[in-house]
């Protein structure tokens, strides 16, 4: 899947971008249809809990329709493993309402 990576305010290094590719690859399993998709990474300076400021937004565009999963942890890794797994989840009920329909 064509997945684009953006770092905002800092350079994100080779393995955290195959980590992430790899995680959002494995949803194509549950479902293949995948236009495209985004992720971004971000330094939350704002956050109450200083030690989990890592951010990582990942958006997923299908036909007719776009999954959003938005995680906060104290690791980028930490985070991509929970939005991915909230992804999952979302397809899971975006591909039972699919099926209902027809």
């Amino acid at each position: 899947m064509k997945l684009d990576i953006h770092s905002i305010h800092f350079t994100a290094d080779q393995k955290l971008i195959d980590f992430i590719q790899r995680k959002v690859d494995k949803l194509e399993t549950f479902y293949d249809r995948f236009v495209d998709g985004e992720v971004y990474l971000r330094l939350d300076k704002s956050s109450e809990n200083s030690r989990e400021n890592k951010v990582v937004e990942i958006k997923l565009n299908i036909p007719g329709d776009q999954l959003i999963a938005k995680k906060h942890n104290t690791s980028f890794e930490a985070a991509c493993d929970e939005a991915s797994e909230s992804l999952r989840r979302q397809l899971k009920r975006f591909k039972e309402r699919l099926v209902a329909k027809h």
